[in-house]
């Protein structure tokens, strides 16, 4: 399913959790805010809503007040203990670990144990008003993904689209080529490329963090940095849940900084999601 097809059948109804965060229109004042993550007794107090600055996507005002961002992947106990595959869900937080969004994934399982990584998937991300403010898809391209054909088609390029408010593409994230590492195109809703990112050739995963540094397009500056981040022995040897942090600078536009998000998750699926734990 190309981006055209998928965004002419965009308005689903969901059920169950999907029901909870389906409102698209963010008014702050139309409900009390959610102060810890929704069904998750204990955990961190959420980063209080800024005001929107103009011009900014409702839900992204929070982007515009910080230079760093964490996203910690939430254990799945079930997965880590059976090896079935469940949708991903994810705490986005600031330096101070105050809690920015809550993400989950939605695909049905077939999709999940049949194509694992290479999934076609819709992550939706809600703010502290339990509202739908930013949505990241990324289509089924079953041959794509390999580093040295990437850069020659579009077939064969794993690529993201960013939506803020959901219904609103403002950017996309595309692979391009590389001869043994990963490498993407930070565009805007036109197709421009804005940054790029270059991953390593060889992305040692042991007792280690993993950078893909973020660049201009000309090379000349590194304006950031999307790492992989070393969680422990135990959970790197037994979940496929993975730290991330993103590093950019303060006053870098606000709907790229919601591009780069989107990168890191495609990072996760395409580079970290599919190790090979709990076989035995």
């Amino acid at each position: 399913m190309n981006f055209d097809d998928r965004n002419r059948l965009l308005e689903v109804s969901f059920t169950g959790e999907h029901e909870m965060h389906q409102n698209m229109h963010y008014d702050p004042n139309s409900q009390p805010p959610v102060t810890m993550q929704p069904g998750v007794p204990g955990a961190q107090p959420w980063m209080q809503a800024p005001q929107v600055p103009i011009g900014c996507p409702p839900g992204l005002e929070y982007l515009t007040q910080v230079d760093q961002v964490l996203c910690h992947q939430i254990v799945e106990l079930l997965q880590a203990f059976t090896g079935w595959e469940s949708n991903n869900k994810y705490a986005i937080k600031n330096s101070m670990g105050q809690q920015i969004y809550y993400v989950f994934e939605e695909t049905d399982c077939c999709m999940r144990m049949c194509c694992s990584n290479s999934r076609e998937f819709t992550l939706h991300i809600v703010n502290n008003y339990n509202q739908e403010v930013m949505r990241v898809y990324r289509p089924l391209k079953v041959c794509a993904g390999c580093c040295w054909c990437a850069g020659c088609c579009d077939c064969c390029a794993q690529e993201t689209q960013i939506e803020a408010p959901p219904g609103v593409v403002i950017g996309r994230v595309k692979q391009t080529g590389g001869m043994c590492n990963l490498n993407y195109e930070i565009q805007d809703v036109d197709g421009n490329a804005q940054l790029r990112i270059e991953g390593p050739c060889i992305m040692c995963r042991c007792c280690s963090d993993v950078e893909f540094p973020v660049y201009t397009m000309d090379g000349a500056a590194r304006v950031g940095c999307v790492t992989k981040q070393w969680t422990g022995l135990v959970r790197e040897a037994f979940t496929t849940a993975d730290n991330f942090g993103i590093s950019f600078p303060m006053d870098l536009d606000v709907k790229t900084k919601a591009t780069l998000l989107g990168a890191m998750f495609l990072i996760d699926f395409m580079a970290f999601e599919n190790q090979p734990k709990n076989n035995n």
